[in-house]
């Protein structure tokens, strides 16, 4: 946005059409929404179809888009195969619940559309692997949604991590206030006459409808989501991967915890996971931890190292170093280029065909622990894994749940 005489905001000019990337919008619920609202401020964009399978959900993100592209047109659907069908949409945004994430970049990559999909990458290990295998085949673009990655404060804490300032880095804590709530047992039902029920679902197994398992609360059922823990893993563990150039795996994974006492929900109310990578330990756990920087912050990671620690979440950090509290060392340079947006960012690499920010072979290592501490939970046992077999150690009861079967007609493409 740029102002007028007076000092008012006004929307920068269009692009050309020989310069504007197309976009289609798969999932238009509160991010879908959150995330067309950010396209919708880039001048390059042309927003060109919209897919939900809630008739509802279109409807209203369709006036939500005349707000701020008054007069355009765009083609709404309820299937995204017909949306992917169109050769003029250059690249998808996808915000489906997370047991449709893989699929449906899957689909746009065969369509040849590049992909910026929200958190998680997927619902399972198999899954991202597929994704990320078929991404690079296709040379595809891919950025996932962890826009807090674009902020400066990960930036400059990446930057003094890296600087050696704090010496070794020997433990990592991560934690997130909360998980899975009551939620209030109600009966099945037919769906309303809005909703797709059976296209909503997909591949996952066939229930009754039920509005507490659908739309906003999907994600505290195991059918659709890991739950909380898995929403916001990538998005404070993706400090971690980045500020250490983590490349290796978890040898060991002890998840403990418990659902909410009273309701339906099925994931973790609260989860504590222990993970051990060479050299290096790391915790989470749904509880603000009780240290020196933690008490203010809901999310966050602290950085031990031999000569001091650094404690962070998405806007702010506290280091101690020496006997005193810092918020920087003005002294370590600036040496990592800055984003200009995580969408930004993405449209720049779909024009460049340079990888993104959060690419599938950045993300997919960042965000296996997760799928690793969902299975440790769910079986009640700490496990071992071998990275280069992808396989836990002597279990094939957890090797198995790194995948899940697909409902037909749906399956994971090779």
């Amino acid at each position: 946005m740029h102002a007028d005489s007076q000092g008012a905001p006004v929307p920068a000019p269009a692009a050309p059409p020989s310069e504007s990337i197309v976009l289609g919008f798969v999932g238009v619920g509160g991010m879908g929404n959150h995330s067309l609202q950010e396209f919708a401020k880039q001048p390059d964009v042309k927003i060109a179809a919209l897919c939900d399978v809630d008739s509802e959900h279109l409807a209203s993100t369709r006036n939500a888009l005349e707000t701020v592209r008054p007069g355009a047109p765009v083609a709404l659907y309820t299937d995204f195969r017909q949306l992917l069908e169109r050769r003029d949409i250059d690249a998808i945004v996808c915000a489906t619940p997370d047991h449709w994430h893989a699929l449906v970049a899957l689909y746009a990559f065969q369509a040849g559309k590049d992909v910026y999909g929200e958190k998680p990458i997927s619902h399972t290990y198999a899954e991202a692997r597929a994704l990320t295998q078929a991404c690079r085949r296709q040379a595809r673009i891919f950025q996932l949604g962890t826009q807090i990655h674009g902020l400066e404060n990960y930036h400059r804490v990446v930057e003094i991590v890296r600087s050696g300032v704090l010496g070794d880095i020997r433990e990592v804590n991560l934690w997130l206030q909360g998980g899975a709530p009551h939620i209030e047992a109600i009966a099945d039902a037919a769906p309303p006459a809005s909703l797709d029920w059976d296209l909503w679902l997909g591949p996952a197994p066939r229930r009754p409808y039920n509005a507490n398992r659908c739309h906003g609360l999907f994600r505290h059922f195991w059918d659709y989501s890991g739950g909380t823990y898995s929403d916001f893993w990538c998005h404070i563990a993706d400090l971690m991967y980045w500020a250490l150039d983590l490349r290796a795996a978890p040898r060991r994974i002890s998840a403990v915890g418990g659902k909410a006492p009273t309701g339906m929900a099925e994931t973790a109310a609260w989860i504590d996971v222990d993970y051990e990578f060479p050299g290096l330990k790391v915790t989470w756990t749904s509880v603000t931890p009780d240290f020196p920087g933690a008490a203010k912050r809901s999310i966050g990671a602290r950085f031990i190292g031999s000569q001091g620690t650094l404690v962070a979440d998405y806007t702010s950090r506290v280091i101690f170093i020496d006997g005193k509290e810092l918020d920087d060392i003005p002294e370590i340079p600036r040496t990592l280029r800055r984003s200009p947006g995580h969408q930004r960012n993405f449209l720049d690499c779909v024009k460049s065909r340079t990888p993104a920010d959060s690419n599938l072979d950045y993300a997919f290592p960042m965000t296996t622990p997760m799928y690793l501490g969902c299975i440790s939970y769910r079986l009640g046992r700490p496990l071992q894994w071998d990275a280069a077999a992808e396989q836990f150690v002597g279990d094939p009861e957890a090797t198995a749940m790194l995948s899940k079967p697909y409902r037909a007609p749906w399956v994971l493409p090779a």
